[in-house]
């Protein structure tokens, strides 16, 4: 065989290896778009079920649906017929993965008693709901199961005051369950959600900017001035429980055995608090009791009961649960707070069932009362004992409670919030 024929062979045979490469790139190339593809059908689904249920709330928005246990209806909702559909849709396509890193008392875990009782209590529903999937690949949502009150009991060093270890330890959990699971990095956390009672969530939750700027933040202080967000975050009740349970709390008598007009009792925390007391503290008019602390042997609750209007004042934060207190007992809650979201405002029409008054109108507040007349009263009074069902804790969960609600105000966030998979590679 000459050198040319071995030259030529050589070449014929080099030019088979570049063939064959190109075929394993194109092969590598096809399988890398196909895993790519896999994992985008996997978030295209669930956002392809949401369209569904998106285009099914909206279809019977008018139709009334039957229920055995509740219909909503009435004035005090804005839409009754979108709320009872898009809650019935809810409850049949809303599943939630908790994730199950991080250990107690920190996590998976928090007191279900005294006014941040709430934390706990979501918690620990949420544990055994029915809308809980152990399977994150269905799911629509995913909790962050951190607790900001335990953070603050057992990581918080009250001699520093300082507030690094707390945000640390919300960053250094995410940082944990994005490396562990491709979820987080997928939405830059818009399909995840945390929830705090504690006056300091907003404040901790910064940590993160994509936690702060992208997930749905459920928050007791829901403070629009200090970034919380209408269309994201959703506002959830205080609730005082003094034993952990609704026990002796719900219930009062009917509008007519009610002889006080307004009542208030509570300390100086903030600067409302200051301008209601410095103008009405202990005034002699009749039907009017606001005081900073009640005499020797009254009973806070008895009071509220004997009461047509209560007073929802914000203290050094807007959240309070004297709205709920009222509510539970069939007064009628007089909102006197700023830059305060309203819970479960998306669905209910607070101007129904309260009175909200403005920091500057605390001196005519009586002329605003007194001017309310005996029927739109009553008209108020019944409508905030029809919404107290939605403020009611119940042991296990009961349909359309304050568990439920909650759930119901993140379901129409995720409703209304189109996700793609985000690209590593871009900003």
């Amino acid at each position: 065989m000459n050198m040319r024929n071995m030259k030529n062979r050589t070449l014929i045979i080099i030019g088979y290896i570049f063939i064959i490469l190109s075929f394993i790139s194109i092969d590598h190339a096809v399988a890398d778009r196909e895993t790519k593809m896999k994992k985008t059908s996997n978030l295209e689904k669930i956002e392809g079920r949401l369209a569904k249920s998106r285009a099914l709330i909206k279809s019977y928005a008018n139709q009334t649906m039957e229920d055995d246990d509740y219909v909503p209806s009435g004035s005090v909702y804005w839409n009754p017929n979108s709320f009872h559909r898009s809650y019935l849709v809810m409850e049949k396509e809303l599943k939630i993965y908790v994730y199950e890193e991080g250990d107690p008392p920190v996590f998976h875990n928090a007191p279900c008693d005294g006014i941040l009782g709430m934390e706990g209590i979501f918690i620990n529903d949420m544990e055994i709901s029915r809308f809980r999937t152990r399977d994150p690949e269905n799911a629509h949502l995913f909790f962050l199961p951190f607790s900001i009150v335990s953070i603050v009991q057992y990581v918080f060093v009250r001699e520093t005051r300082l507030w690094s270890d707390m945000m640390n330890t919300v960053v250094d959990y995410v940082n944990v369950i994005a490396e562990k699971h491709p979820y987080w990095n997928r939405s830059l956390g818009a399909d995840h959600f945390m929830l705090a009672c504690h006056d300091w969530g907003p404040i901790i939750s910064s940590a993160i900017p994509t936690l702060y700027k992208n997930s749905i933040r459920a928050l007791c202080n829901a403070n629009t001035s200090e970034g919380f967000n209408l269309t994201r975050d959703v506002s959830i009740p205080e609730i005082y429980l003094p034993r952990g349970t609704t026990e002796g709390l719900l219930g009062g008598p009917s509008p007519s055995k009610r002889t006080t007009l307004v009542f208030f009792s509570g300390g100086v925390h903030g600067y409302i608090r200051q301008v209601l007391l410095d103008h009405w503290e202990n005034k002699t008019e009749d039907g009017v009791k606001i005081q900073k602390y009640l005499p020797k042997g009254e009973n806070y609750y008895d009071d509220i009961r004997k009461s047509k209007y209560c007073i929802c004042a914000s203290g050094w934060e807007v959240a309070s649960p004297r709205m709920v207190e009222a509510l539970y007992m069939g007064c009628v809650p007089v909102l006197i707070k700023s830059h305060y979201a309203n819970p479960f405002n998306d669905v209910l029409d607070w101007r129904k069932f309260s009175v909200d008054i403005g920091l500057e109108n605390i001196p005519n507040l009586k002329t605003i009362l007194m001017g309310i007349s005996q029927r739109n009263y009553i008209r108020l009074q019944r409508n905030g004992v029809q919404v107290r069902r939605h403020f009611v804790v119940n042991y296990p969960p009961k349909r359309y409670d304050v568990f439920h609600m909650i759930l119901h105000s993140m379901w129409l966030r995720r409703l209304n919030t189109r996700i793609h998979e985000h690209d590593p590679h871009q900003p």
